[in-house]
């Protein structure tokens, strides 16, 4: 399995330092969350039921025709490939790793290249994955490119698969309003903006052929109903969407000055993680972890990215972290 962030166990173990005193900045998930209703008692103890109203809760939220709940947009990423007969795929990255992997598990033969190469490639290709905005680099793309690369694709049969997991504080750049177009196919995580990871919940939003297909191969009860509930209620909480969207711009903002002040400027970022490509990476994750607060670190280009400091305490923890190394403290 791929290295994911959020792994405070084991960097509680190799640091020495206990779980409580961490400061998570590894996730990219929102770190505060919405007022969450009540979960009535049958939520646990009934099977659940289409038509509970996050469906429509959901395409109401994300402006789209056809959408499927499943638990966790991971899900999507791995089935997806078994929907279609073995092809080339292209992979625009560094991106989110499961990607690639999902495709090249499934016998299909993978090509990863930067952006530029998609002009060049995309002839070749029976499906094009891109993640928008980006993840780890926040790149967002176009919705004029995006669309142009879907027509070329969706006339020969093939796909344009948009990952938009961290789209949700800049939903004017989203492709969910044109994800009823055949050959495209748009997938939202609910855990990251509404700050709800554990409640394993995602939409795979596309043609309803397409959603056919997935739903038939993901089986019955993919969501469990207590996600359901709290994803209809949140999904459908315009004040609060609007709050955690204001919150997010000050504090993404704020993170990137942060680092601006302390030498490390922004490569890249959007609304909730900021990205560093440095060749100092390797000391600048082991300073932090070694303070209790767990960056993500990557090889390939070397880079940390950051999330969000949750109050005022972890901002402090944060900046006396980033004085340190400034300093050339190991």
């Amino acid at each position: 399995m791929l290295e994911h962030g959020g792994r405070l166990r084991a960097a509680a173990k190799a640091f020495g330092i206990p779980l409580s005193d961490w400061l998570d900045l590894s996730t990219g998930i929102a770190p505060y969350g919405f007022d969450l209703p009540p979960v009535p008692a049958e939520a646990w103890a009934r099977l659940p039921e289409d038509d509970d109203g996050l469906v429509a809760a959901a395409r109401a939220y994300y402006n789209a025709e056809s959408l499927l709940p499943v638990a966790g947009s991971q899900a999507a990423i791995q089935m997806l490939p078994r929907l279609r007969r073995r092809g080339h795929v292209g992979v625009v990255s560094p991106c989110y790793g499961e990607h690639a992997e999902a495709w090249r598990r499934e016998g299909h033969r993978v090509f990863e290249f930067s952006e530029g190469s998609v002009p060049r490639a995309i002839e070749q290709l029976d499906v094009l994955v891109i993640v928008n905005p980006n993840n780890p680099t926040g790149r967002l793309f176009s919705l004029a490119r995006l669309l142009e690369w879907h027509e070329r694709l969706a006339a020969r049969g093939g796909w344009l698969v948009v990952d938009e997991a961290f789209m949700d504080p800049t939903p004017a750049q989203s492709l969910a309003m044109h994800s009823h177009l055949s050959g495209l196919i748009v997938l939202r995580s609910f855990g990251k903006f509404f700050a709800m990871a554990g409640a394993r919940l995602g939409f795979v939003l596309a043609e309803p052929d397409v959603l056919s297909l997935l739903d038939e191969a993901l089986g019955p009860w993919p969501v469990t109903g207590p996600s359901r509930f709290v994803g209809a209620a949140l999904l459908s909480d315009r004040p609060g969407q609007r709050l955690q969207r204001e919150r997010l711009s000050v504090d993404s903002h704020r993170l990137s000055q942060l680092l601006i002040d302390h030498k490390l400027p922004p490569t890249g970022g959007c609304g909730l993680i900021q990205w560093v490509a440095t060749d100092q990476s390797d000391r600048l994750f082991e300073l932090m972890a070694g303070r209790g607060i767990l960056v993500r670190r990557y090889r390939y280009p070397e880079s940390v990215r950051f999330g969000l400091p949750a109050d005022e305490p972890g901002w402090q923890r944060l900046t006396d972290a980033l004085s340190a190394f400034q300093e050339g403290e190991t």
